[in-house]
């Protein structure tokens, strides 16, 4: 019996063990032993693997609605010759395929992986499974985990505005996550229809130059007719320098934990201008949310890990699932080449040309891949 590994790289999402699931289903239509490296590419330095392709119906069945990593996840760095050595493992396991689920990072060790075992002249197949919710791998219309995020920001930022027009004091600054891409953050403009009373105010992301005079004189434009302010920040803001408004607390490689923009930006609405200012940061919550879970991307996220055992069973490697069209997704392989190290960033017709907000053709686009998510009524009679 053929034997295949899946292993699972860097943040969670909502629909992570749903791609596992597509890859369980799979693996046993296609009478394969599956196995899963337990917490990371640590598994596999270390042969811990957990057998799934065994498990119960029920158990199975359960991913699809599991927050988390049913096998675990880890940010392992490796180096070149890390990667010879995850061959001969490999070789040693009888491995006779890889699937790597992630983001930027791990795509990328899911490329030097492949080309290892290629460099190595061994038969094992390695292909790459998109997961984050920064929706910033290259080549995709949207990344398996995404639409679940961007459902939670959209939910979580219109109950926030509607507690805030409630009793309108106060400056209310909500930071999210997304990393060097403005995607999640821009999500928040979906929290109600266009110049809505539940819809941000502002909306700043990382693809734009942050200019700390220019926020407080929007801020203080809009204080000034309404009486409170609703703005939505992403992580990973940046001066025109390219340098972090806030200094991240700490980096190794390309994990960053970055400062607290919301809290940050809130002392100076405080300090600059007097008014009162209080900060909000959703931050694992929203990617841990089952109960925000977009449908779409369950399924999507699912198929992807079928697409990916069918692929190395036909004899692909070093390529990624992809997933394109709004309507009904395809899931063409992609090079690994072009998505390795790439970051695909918000692109700038979906910001408005102040900076401080998005423009109708990202809402169009986000509406569309959310439309079976509808969020419920908000009654509010002032």
């Amino acid at each position: 019996m053929q034997r295949l590994l899946v292993i699972h790289g860097g943040g969670p999402t909502a629909v992570l063990n749903s791609s596992l699931y597509g890859v369980i289903k799979a693996g046993q239509a296609q009478h394969l032993q599956v196995l899963g490296a337990r917490n990371g590419i640590a598994g596999l330095v270390t042969a811990d693997f957990i057998e799934l392709s065994n498990r119960s119906p029920q158990e199975i069945a359960a991913l699809l609605h599991s927050p988390g990593s049913a096998i675990g996840s880890s940010r392992t760095p490796l180096t070149a010759k890390d990667y010879a050595d995850l061959v001969i493992q490999l070789e040693k396991q009888a491995i006779d395929y890889v699937l790597l689920t992630g983001g930027n990072g791990t795509m990328t060790t899911c490329h030097h992986l492949a080309q290892a075992c290629q460099a190595a002249a061994t038969t094992i197949k390695v292909i790459g499974i998109p997961k984050t919710i920064d929706n910033d791998l290259n080549g995709l219309d949207h990344a398996p985990g995404f639409l679940s995020a961007a459902n939670y920001v959209r939910q979580t930022v219109r109950e926030i505005a509607a507690d805030v027009v409630s009793l309108p004091i106060h400056v209310c600054i909500i930071e999210l996550m997304g990393r060097d891409a403005g995607w999640l953050a821009a999500a928040a403009a979906l929290a109600d229809q266009p110049g809505g009373r539940l819809a941000p105010d502002l909306i700043y992301v990382p693809e734009r130059p942050f200019s700390l005079q220019q926020f407080l004189q929007d801020v203080q434009r809009i204080y000034a007719q309404k009486h409170e302010v609703i703005v939505v920040v992403a992580e990973g803001l940046k001066q025109a320098s390219g340098q972090p408004i806030v200094p991240a607390r700490f980096q190794a490689g390309r994990a960053v934990y970055f400062g607290e923009v919301g809290s940050y930006l809130a002392e100076q609405v405080v300090k600059e201008l007097g008014i009162k200012a209080r900060s909000e940061k959703p931050g694992l919550a929203g990617r841990a949310s089952i109960t925000q879970q977009s449908l779409r991307d369950r399924t999507e996220a699912s198929n992807a890990g079928q697409r990916a055992v069918a692929a190395v069973c036909a004899g692909a490697t070093d390529q990624m699932v992809g997933i394109s069209t709004a309507e009904q997704a395809q899931y063409p392989l992609i090079p690994l080449t072009t998505v390795a190290q790439h970051t695909r960033q918000l692109p700038a017709e979906f910001i408005n040309q102040a900076g401080n907000g998005v423009t109708a053709e990202y809402i169009d686009w986000l509406s569309n891949r959310l439309a079976d998510t509808p969020l419920p009524t908000i009654v509010n009679f002032t």
